[in-house]
């Protein structure tokens, strides 16, 4: 997955800049291996063993959209770990074992798989959505073990996209009360507010005027849901 290798590349270019200006700390420092100086724990309940990633794709996406997400999931476990080819997403994401290092002295594990991926592009809820609206579309994913993501498409408005928030997370109960769940919703900001949700892949709203970054995978909107 060389494109999503590339993304995650760029990720780190953005958040190594992110904690330089707002932490004054040394770009270097979220490479080096510092478990205790990266991460604080906060207390809070951690998942662990199985849980599925259930994708929810509401409205139209090209076939070439969903794979860039897609293949981003699927390549958080790389059975071949490539060394000369860093940062990769597998190794990106090996960063969150760190949490479970901190909260007890029993080890735990979280294995992510790509479960189902649910296409709505008739819009059954209209295209614009409220926040109890996401997790309606949220809770169409497995109600257990999972985290379900709603992915709304560029004609889709969100309450409160590009007012204060690009994307969110949370937790719910299943609709027999029994478990709960985890979902995130993010939209795809292509022609709402590139300058703030896609960036560094869009020019800037606010701040230095500098050239944007070209999207790894020539999808602006997609790459900056990535």
């Amino acid at each position: 997955m060389a494109s999503s290798a590339l993304l995650v590349q760029l990720l780190f270019v953005v958040v190594s800049l992110f904690q330089f200006s707002s932490a004054g700390r040394a770009l270097l420092d979220l490479v080096q291996d510092e478990p205790n100086q990266l991460l604080k724990y906060h207390y809070g309940p951690l998942l662990s063993a199985q849980i599925s990633i259930n994708l929810i794709w509401y409205g139209k996406f090209k076939p070439s959209q969903r794979a860039i997400v897609s293949g981003f999931f699927n390549s958080i476990y790389s059975e071949k770990p490539q060394v000369n080819r860093q940062p990769s997403v597998s190794t990106w994401w090996k960063t969150t074992e760190k949490y479970y290092h901190l909260t007890s002295s029993k080890k735990s594990s979280l294995v992510l798989t790509l479960g189902k991926q649910i296409i709505d592009e008739k819009y059954s809820l209209g295209k614009s959505l409220t926040s109890r609206q996401l997790v309606e579309l949220a809770a169409r994913g497995e109600q257990k073990n999972a985290i379900n993501v709603v992915l709304t498409a560029s004609d889709v408005a969100v309450e409160g996209m590009c007012m204060s928030r690009c994307g969110t997370h949370g937790s719910t109960y299943s609709a027999s009360k029994s478990s709960k769940f985890a979902y995130i919703w993010v939209g795809n900001s292509e022609t709402q507010c590139p300058g703030k949700c896609a960036w560094p892949f869009h020019q800037p709203i606010y701040g230095p005027q500098s050239a944007p970054l070209v999207a790894p995978n020539n999808d602006a909107g997609v790459d900056g849901m990535v």
